[in-house]
């Protein structure tokens, strides 16, 4: 199974509504399981928060900067979507491991500081994904690290996280398609 991938060059915010059934075919011309990365603020306020533990304690999501992954998986259910997303969000981290980054489920944080938000979505015809890491996370509810800080360029993290995630991807038909089966 492919999965198509786009890094644009524009930047432009994430406020939640893009978490949405063919985003990325309407508005970044991917088709089928993609994943589109882009950089920009993100302003998510309560009324589009997803996670319902969030939007009863009235929270939001602010950033001056973030990598946005945005991904969108048909095939697939909520449960192996979860897991898909740990896996993005660990790769991640072992890309940051140097600076200490640890992994509470699929959150990152770095010197007990939030570096990421992220959420996993069902709608009816697929999975959504949303992995956002902080660039510079000026005007963040909540203490936040971001690579600006750590002197990270964040270009090259983004190309090296989606060449694994890509590769990762791909192997799960094959891993799938060519074992015996066992009767």
């Amino acid at each position: 199974m492919k999965l198509t991938t786009k890094i644009l060059d524009k930047k432009f915010p994430y406020t939640g509504p893009e978490l949405r059934p063919h985003y990325l075919l309407t508005e970044l011309g991917l088709k089928g399981s993609a994943l589109g990365v882009w950089f920009g603020p993100c302003e998510v306020k309560t009324d589009h928060m997803v996670d319902w533990e969030d939007r009863i304690a009235n929270d939001f999501i602010r950033s001056k900067e973030m990598i946005h992954f945005l991904g969108e998986f048909f095939g697939w259910q909520l449960r192996e979507t979860v897991i898909l997303q740990r896996l993005l969000v660990s790769i991640v981290g072992a890309e940051l491991a140097s600076f200490g980054c640890t992994r509470e489920g699929d959150d990152l944080f770095i010197q007990g500081r939030k570096l990421s938000v992220s959420i996993v979505t069902a709608s009816p015809v697929s999975q959504l994904l949303h992995l956002g890491i902080n660039i510079d996370p000026e005007g963040a509810p909540v203490a936040a690290i971001g690579l600006k800080e750590l002197g990270v360029d964040p270009v090259s993290l983004t190309r090296k996280v989606v060449d694994k995630f890509t590769a990762e991807f791909e192997s799960f038909e094959w891993a799938c398609a060519k074992v015996r089966p066992v009767v």
